[in-house]
């Protein structure tokens, strides 16, 4: 269960710094729209998503603490 939390949170983290990184160059290069959604809501998705991988990484780091 341990280290399926750990992947799980790289994972997450690496694809919401992706979508941020893609929602970023859309915005940059003047376009509004991104698969039918704002360029910053999407933005907004991927900031979540690396939010749920820090808070994944924190449970884990938490529980290694106390010894279980």
């Amino acid at each position: 269960m341990h280290t399926s939390l750990i992947l799980l949170g790289s994972v997450s983290g690496i694809f919401g710094a992706l979508i941020c990184l893609i929602a970023g160059l859309t915005r940059i290069t003047g376009f509004y729209y991104l698969a039918g959604y704002q360029a910053t809501t999407v933005f907004n998705a991927g900031m979540a998503l690396m939010i749920f991988a820090c808070l994944l990484k924190l449970n884990t780091l938490s529980k290694q603490g106390q010894g279980k």
